[in-house]
């Protein structure tokens, strides 16, 4: 009994000795070491998405910015500077997934942060909360003067371990910028082509811009062919339907914003919205030519079409230029929230503003208003007409057109003006009358006058539909004695 008893006082002596050097060793244990991936060497950042050493730069070198992850709003214990080692070099993307390139800036719509298990997080702006975006165009508020709460909040974020990216500090000389970089890996999306906004925004609309495209192209070509219609209005719809052309041009490149490494939307945006000033310019022109025609008592002046036409030309574009200045300066200048485009392949892009836009459209505004006031008065003036000459009856369908020409462009304006605002409805309203004004224009100025389909079917000895010359609108049946038909 007494050696039960002190094998039972050994054992419990020897288990007190043990426990303090257990908890001793659990309490030194030193922390985790984690791994943080950056893109280039440690002398180095990335400038225009090229390593280039911090000496030829005037940065300083990056490091990790670590955040501590909280769980249902409480913090987890860890500590709030961790030990971490760099590893170069950029993600390996399996064959599911794609680089995507994300630029962390006060302007921008993303946020990067590292948590402190060496966990990339990007915030994004939740669109369901917090709606700012416009065909690819993002107008944010920053980002970094929210609160965490509010971040929380009005985003969602998403997470990349270790492995699936790298991050570092990147400068973009052409927009002036300094960012956080990231390169991660996203798994493919595929879009079907039952998803309403994709089909209208990449399938639909590229191909109404294209037919409009082809619409304008007739006009032109007819007006500047054919030798009859090569007056002074015929070179001033020629010229409108140019410049419609080129509008439509740069809004198809606007369309595909993945192209973004090749194509500046800047440039794309001023061409399109100088090009539609322009058309609005040649279509002020072209009334107040008619106002003018049948306000003057003696229409027989001695001044050549081509030299009127150099006159308005010199309005034309000395305008145009005067007030696209302005706007770009003004964007440049005194813009303060200025819009970015954004994409998953090249750096964010700036774009032109709504300060600048409110300029080419204020502008735009007072030609319309302008053409109201000449279609009014060219309206008064032809009712108080007794008696008309063949200026006067050939002017008369030019102002039919003309009023024509101002309604149409005038409805597209204004839909062009309700797309800019965040309604998908309004968008889709707008790709459809933007193909709809081409046609109306098509018909107004070629199909829809009996004078130039009869030079039409002359000249190609088709579309004749055996109509006496009697009836045709003015003066054509000397071109058809004449021509011997």
């Amino acid at each position: 009994m007494y050696y039960l008893a002190s094998a039972l006082l050994i054992t419990i002596s020897t288990l007190g000795a043990n426990h303090p050097r257990i908890v001793r060793a659990s309490t030194d244990k030193k922390p985790d070491l984690i791994s943080v991936a950056k893109c280039c060497e440690p002398e180095e950042l990335l400038v225009d998405d090229t390593c280039t050493p911090l000496t030829e730069t005037n940065e300083t070198e990056w490091r990790p910015e670590f955040v501590e992850e909280k769980i249902n709003g409480i913090s987890r214990n860890r500590p709030a500077k961790p030990i971490y080692q760099l590893k170069i070099g950029r993600p390996k993307c399996q064959s599911n997934e794609h680089q995507w390139n994300v630029y962390h800036y006060r302007s921008g719509e993303d946020r990067l942060a590292i948590l402190t298990s060496g966990v990339l997080r990007h915030y994004t702006t939740d669109l369901t909360k917090r709606k700012h975006e416009h065909d690819g165009v993002y107008e944010y508020d920053s980002m970094d003067s929210m609160d965490e709460d509010d971040l929380d909040t009005l985003s969602i974020h998403y997470d990349y371990p270790f492995g699936h990216y790298c991050a570092d500090k990147a400068i973009l000389s052409r927009d002036q910028l300094v960012a956080t970089y990231a390169m991660i890996c996203v798994p493919d999306v595929v879009v079907g082509w039952t998803d309403t906004n994709y089909l209208m925004k990449h399938a639909i609309d590229p191909t109404f811009h294209a037919i409009s495209v082809a619409s304008y192209l007739v006009v032109a070509i007819m007006y500047f062919v054919l030798p009859q219609l090569r007056d002074l209005v015929g070179n001033m719809i020629t010229s409108m339907t140019l410049c419609l052309i080129a509008g439509q041009c740069a809004s198809m490149v606007r369309i595909f914003t993945e192209f973004g490494n090749h194509v500046s939307f800047m440039i794309a945006d001023t061409v399109m919205y100088v090009s539609l000033l322009a058309a609005f310019f040649w279509l002020s022109a072209l009334g107040y030519y008619v106002w003018s025609t049948f306000r003057s008592r003696n229409v027989f002046l001695r001044v050549t079409d081509g030299r009127k036409y150099c006159y308005y030309s010199t309005y034309v574009w000395g305008s145009t230029i005067c007030i696209a200045g302005s706007a770009i300066f003004a964007h440049f200048a005194f813009e303060t929230n200025k819009p970015i485009v954004v994409g998953t392949m090249y750096p964010p892009q700036e774009t032109i503003g709504w300060l600048g836009i409110f300029v080419l459209f204020a502008s735009i505004a007072c030609t319309i208003m302008a053409d109201l006031c000449f279609a009014l008065a060219t309206a008064n003036r032809i009712k108080r007409m007794s008696t008309y000459g063949r200026i006067h009856h050939k002017m008369k369908y030019s102002f039919r057109m003309f009023v024509f020409l101002f309604a149409i462009m005038s409805i597209g304006w204004l839909s062009l003006l309700l797309s800019r605002l965040n309604y998908e409805a309004l968008e889709y309203c707008h790709i459809i009358i933007n193909l709809l004004q081409a046609i109306l224009i098509l018909y107004v100025c070629v199909f829809g006058q009996r004078r130039v389909t009869f030079l039409l079917g002359k000249t190609c000895n088709c579309c004749n539909s055996g109509e006496n010359i009697e009836g045709l609108d003015w003066g054509e049946e000397m071109t058809a004695i004449n021509a011997g038909y």
